[in-house]
């Protein structure tokens, strides 16, 4: 028979379990686990793991949440169509697991497990995918400089990839840069006065430790007046052969070059044979010969050169031996050495004295 305690404990404890019974009918659902921030390597492979708790009558997502998002996936269904990506849920730990392989470069991004409670209430958590991707120095980046000597100049250098690459400036054939260093790091290198030893090729290298990087040729000209250098600026040479006058010219853009005699300006004819050979952008070879040498000929040649930055001048005196010197008397290709001229000198004064004898 049922006491009137018992029967009271019973009620209560019906009571207690119906409360309870209730309350966990009404619990929120939550996600307790998320994966943590991932970064993979270009062809890998990432899984997201995403753990809820009571949200079996609600619906579970995942999401590509960019600027556009993107459903990959309601429940345990797979929705986007792309077989690179699957989806597998484990009931045991209530945790849905999506895949991708192979991953790319626009795989990169935060990704949402999201459970969908009502039309204003969701439950989300974000992991973000980071993709690792060489470096790709960028259009915008400078590539080439023109510049007046004593301007300022900039020259700029930026890069795409994960992570952020590195910038770092060096010249050709590691001469010194500008700053006094032989690299530099950083996306915009100045030069505050540029001088024309500053021109030649500088190299932008992106780096990042994905691949071997990325590097660009940045080309500086800078525009300067000439200047000249003569190799011999004192020529002999007998009466009736030929002389080869030459001067060297510096400068940018490249130069008008005249030679004159007495303030005349010479031209080709049948004394005189100019030629002008460009080694490079800023250097230029000019050449006089002077031909078959009257006695009028010698004196002072000025090598003159102008460009719009300015002018310069340089002299060559040509005067009188007894002796031809070769070459171009002889016809050789280059230029005697001391011994060889007076070797030569010698053995002609042996030929004179020998046909003074004869006599």
């Amino acid at each position: 028979m049922w006491s009137p305690k018992n029967l009271l404990g019973c009620v209560w404890s019906a009571l207690l379990l119906a409360l309870l019974q209730g309350a966990a009918a009404q619990r929120t659902p939550t996600i307790s686990y998320i994966t943590q921030e991932q970064i993979k390597d270009i062809g890998g492979t990432v899984e997201f793991d995403c753990s809820v708790q009571y949200a079996k009558e609600y619906n579970v997502l995942f999401l590509k949440t960019d600027s556009d998002p993107v459903f990959l996936s309601t429940g345990s269904t797979l929705v986007i169509k792309d077989s690179r990506f699957s989806l597998r849920y484990d009931p045991n730990s209530s945790t849905y697991k999506l895949q991708i392989k192979d991953i790319q470069e626009t795989d990169a991004g935060t990704y949402t497990c999201q459970v969908v409670i009502s039309t204003v209430h969701k439950v989300s958590a974000e992991v973000k995918l980071s993709v690792r991707r060489p470096p790709v120095i960028s259009d915008n980046s400078t590539q080439s400089i023109v510049a007046s000597e004593g301007s300022s100049v900039q020259m700029e250098c930026y890069a795409s990839g994960y992570p952020t690459p590195t910038i770092t400036w060096r010249r050709e054939n590691n001469a010194i840069l500008p700053t006094d260093s032989a690299t530099y790091s950083g996306n915009i290198l100045r030069i505050k006065s540029v001088k024309k030893e500053d021109r030649g090729t500088y190299y932008c290298v992106a780096d990042n430790g994905v691949s071997k990087g990325d590097r660009r040729n940045v080309n500086v000209e800078v525009e300067f007046a000439p200047v000249i250098t003569v190799p011999r600026p004192r020529l002999g040479q007998a009466l009736q052969y030929d002389m080869d006058l030459e001067c060297h010219i510096e400068a940018y853009p490249p130069p008008a070059i005249v030679w004159t005699k007495d303030d005349i300006q010479l031209a080709n004819n049948q004394h005189y044979s100019i030629s002008h050979f460009a080694t490079a952008d800023e250097y230029s070879d000019s050449t006089l010969r002077v031909i078959t040498i009257e006695k009028r000929q010698y004196g002072d040649y000025v090598c003159k050169a102008t460009n719009r930055f300015g002018e310069a001048e340089a002299r060559v005196n040509l005067f009188e031996t007894i002796i031809p010197v070769c070459p171009p008397a002889c016809g050789q290709a280059s230029f005697a050495g001391a011994e060889e001229v007076a070797a030569t000198s010698f053995a002609l004064v042996g030929i004179l004295a020998a046909l003074i004898f004869a006599r």
